[in-house]
């Protein structure tokens, strides 16, 4: 595996010369600079997660192709294959056999399962977002209220008898108002479920707007890196927000301030380029809080922390306040996640960290580790119970461990998991006939 490693920068070397890409250029895109790329394509620097996966759509290929081959990545999409349906029984001991021989077959077989994952990934959002979206169903509840009246003033109109000639002008008007506003409801909803993903979160909850900028900006605030006024990064990446949504932002950049105060990130960057992202052991080795560490992982750049690692937080009640996922744990846009996750189970043991493999229904047995800690927001409570708030990381698996534990299997969310027999279900899935 080392030996495959050691050659993606050259892969990546030769997939942008062949395709006449300019250092600078593919730098530029992948949102890195060109002497970090320059190592990276001497194999100095290795790459890994959201980076890698950066530079292959900038060369539209696929990421196995650059970390491993084209021979490699066919048998690899292959075996996922097999396991995706392991009741097939497949001969895995033949596939190096089944790929030499017809590899036509093979890569339409590996072609397919890619299709049916990105469908599925479709699928998955779609129905999250038609069952927990808030302007949608706003929407439908307004067209359904709209109709309503335009059918109980038509009613009235055609039932036998005279009607006041004023009466009679006033349900005409009525009619014609709700038709116009019922038509005007019925484009805005056309265009809103036309619209993609990131032009359907500028139009939703303060929440979701708050999500959509951190995306953007990689959840990483250069300015606050360097004490800024918490003010300055407010007026840059809260621009077009609605007030909600601005007092989310500016909530959220106060705590970032203080935890870039508390742990810089020239003294944090070093700990992670020994240690990695393991929380426990980069909590001991700085003395800061578990949660902190968290936070500042994820707010890590890709030049420091090569594989980006994901983060979950939510309140006493459950709700997701924050969310960066990552893509082999994606996380709802939108109502409750899993509740199979640690982040919830944190909550029944505060102040106990929960550090345990977790791999989600249909991600074809990839892998997280997860650690989650619930800790009280703000102070001691006098003759009262504290409030929680919980934290989960997930970080990619540990190589260099032996005897590693059985990933427990989790899910997105109830209404698109498949798991059998769950007895946290809340609510039937669409993906099984028996709900």
């Amino acid at each position: 595996m080392l030996a495959r490693d050691t050659l993606t920068g050259s892969r990546i070397r030769e997939r942008r010369v062949a395709q006449g890409i300019k250092q600078a250029d593919l730098a530029r895109e992948a949102g890195i600079s060109a002497s970090y790329l320059n190592l990276i394509e001497h194999n100095r620097r290795r790459i890994g997660g959201k980076l890698l996966l950066d530079i292959a759509e900038v060369l539209s290929v696929e990421p196995a192709l650059l970390t491993e081959g084209a021979g490699a990545a066919l048998i690899a999409s292959l075996r996922e294959t097999a396991s995706d349906i392991p009741q097939a029984n497949a001969e895995l001991d033949r596939v190096d056999e089944f790929a030499g021989r017809f590899p036509g077959w093979a890569q339409l077989l590996s072609d397919c399962r890619q299709r049916i994952t990105a469908l599925e990934r479709n699928v998955e959002t779609l129905t999250d977002r038609m069952t927990h979206d808030p302007h949608l169903a706003t929407s439908l509840h307004e067209m359904l209220s709209t109709v309503t009246a335009i059918r109980s003033a038509a009613s009235i109109l055609a039932e036998p008898g005279e009607i006041d000639p004023d009466w009679q002008a006033r349900f005409h008007r009525n009619i014609y108002e709700d038709s116009a506003r019922l038509a005007e409801t019925s484009r805005g909803l056309v265009t809103y479920l036309e619209a993609d993903d990131e032009t359907a979160t500028e139009t939703g909850a303060p929440q979701e707007e708050l999500d959509a900028v951190l995306e953007a900006a990689g959840h990483h605030v250069p300015e606050l890196e360097r004490g800024a006024p918490e003010q300055q990064a407010l007026e840059r990446l809260g621009k077009g927000l609605s007030a909600a949504a601005r007092g989310l932002l500016q909530a959220w950049l106060h705590r970032y301030a203080v935890d870039a105060m508390a742990l810089p990130i020239e003294h944090f960057a070093p700990l992670t380029e020994r240690f990695g992202s393991d929380v426990a052991v980069l909590a001991r080795s700085s003395g800061a809080e578990p949660t902190r560490i968290m936070r500042r992982l994820a707010a890590m750049p890709t030049d420091i922390l090569p594989d980006p690692v994901g983060l979950a937080i939510c309140d006493a009640s459950g709700v997701l306040s924050y969310r960066k996922p990552l893509p082999d744990f994606p996380m709802p846009r939108f109502g409750a996640a899993c509740p199979l996750w640690p982040l919830y189970r944190a909550l029944n043991r505060p102040m106990v960290m929960l550090s345990l493999p977790l791999v989600q229904q249909g991600r074809a047995g990839v892998g997280v580790w997860a650690e989650a800690l619930a800790t009280p927001i703000g102070g001691i409570a006098v003759n009262s119970d504290p409030i929680f708030e919980a934290h989960m990381l997930v970080r990619p698996m540990p190589l260099d461990q032996d005897n590693l534990p059985i990933p427990e299997d989790v899910g997105l969310n109830c209404r698109v998991c498949s798991k059998p027999d769950c007895h946290g279900r809340r609510e039937p899935s669409i993906l099984t006939s028996s709900g």
